[in-house]
């Protein structure tokens, strides 16, 4: 139709990685520009052509909200169509096993070199490692230094960007950041204990994810280097080591109204709802295991983390239960 003709821009949030390359199934012949976000990239089940090229396209935003594991298989296919794109991207959480990092070489080698027109690029992209599955487990993977992911950055043109990495695997897994600036994305997906800092005034959501502890002291780097951060999502079951540092620095989340502690061990509840540690004046929604809640106010008595409990409205706990008084109370705001 003549909609689908003359459509030159076109912003979407789709399902599946299938539904993106509809996009390019020959009805959108004058699409120039797409800003896509996927929910979850799996294997492609359909039989589009994902080899012919897109020579119109000049811009292309790809956003996932979950890891892939098929980074190289899908996604790559699909960049190396875009001989003429000019501006390119990124916000990608992959999963590897048998692979190290992506890194700047390997963006050049795979998908940069095929795109000689392109003059700005934007990213975020996490690499997971996860080889603790393989049956051969004598595959050894080498992973580089953060200096070594800067420096392949550096070389190809990108001066501009950093990272934080494992430079080992602890129970066969490691974890890479690697990212322009200055960061232009609203969210940060599954950072972990490497995190060192950094300037993040644009974003607003923050997942955190780790099998090793996170400390007092990288929730106050992250308070500071986030100043606007909106919503917290933690998943951590290992409990705090340095638990001394907790009274010796107050941490403040001016903007944070959303927190996420599901499934945590109690010290990162004690950590946010303690308003000795910290203070959460815009807190309303928080979602947490309610037996740990009642253990960490000492069954709705504890005055320590009275205040940051008392402007809450949306409580979830994925259980039910019965409101007692001392319950109504401490909730005030419920």
């Amino acid at each position: 139709n003549s909609f689908s003709s003359t459509l030159t821009k076109l912003t979407i949030n789709v399902n599946s990685f299938d539904d993106c390359l509809y996009l390019f199934n020959g009805c959108l012949k004058s699409l120039s520009t797409l800003i896509s976000r996927i929910k979850k990239i799996t294997r492609s089940l359909s039989e589009i052509d994902n080899t012919k090229k897109l020579l119109k396209l000049k811009h292309f935003s790809l956003a996932i909200d979950f890891y892939t594991s098929c980074y190289d298989t899908e996604v790559v296919p699909l960049l190396r169509r875009m001989l003429n794109l000019e501006e390119l991207t990124l916000f990608l959480s992959v999963v590897r096993s048998k692979s190290t990092y992506i890194d700047g070489n390997q963006l050049y080698d795979k998908v940069l070199n095929y795109m000689s027109q392109l003059n700005k690029f934007i990213f975020n992209i996490h690499t997971r490692i996860m080889n603790d599955f393989i049956i051969n487990n004598n595959i050894k993977i080498d992973l580089p230094s953060n200096d070594d992911i800067r420096n392949s950055f550096i070389k190809r043109g990108f001066k501009s960007i950093d990272t934080c990495a494992d430079d080992k695997l602890i129970n066969n897994r490691g974890n890479c950041h690697v990212y322009s600036l200055p960061y232009q994305f609203n969210e940060f997906l599954f950072m972990n204990s490497c995190f060192q800092g950094g300037k993040f005034d644009k974003v607003r959501l923050l997942t955190m994810f780790d099998i090793r502890p996170f400390e007092h002291e990288l929730f106050k780097i992250i308070s500071q280097d986030f100043p606007f951060l909106q919503q917290l999502h933690i998943c951590n079951n290992h409990r705090q080591i340095n638990e001394h540092h907790h009274s010796s620095t107050l941490i403040t989340f001016n903007y944070l109204f959303k927190l996420h502690l599901y499934a945590v061990h109690k010290d990162y509840v004690i950590q946010f709802l303690s308003d000795k540690n910290t203070r959460l004046p815009c807190l309303t929604n928080l979602i947490i295991e309610y037996k740990t809640l009642v253990a960490v106010t000492n069954n709705f008595t504890n005055d320590a983390t009275r205040l940051n409990c008392s402007k809450i409205k949306y409580l979830v706990t994925y259980e039910p239960f019965v409101r007692s008084q001392n319950f109504v109370a401490y909730f005030p705001s419920l």
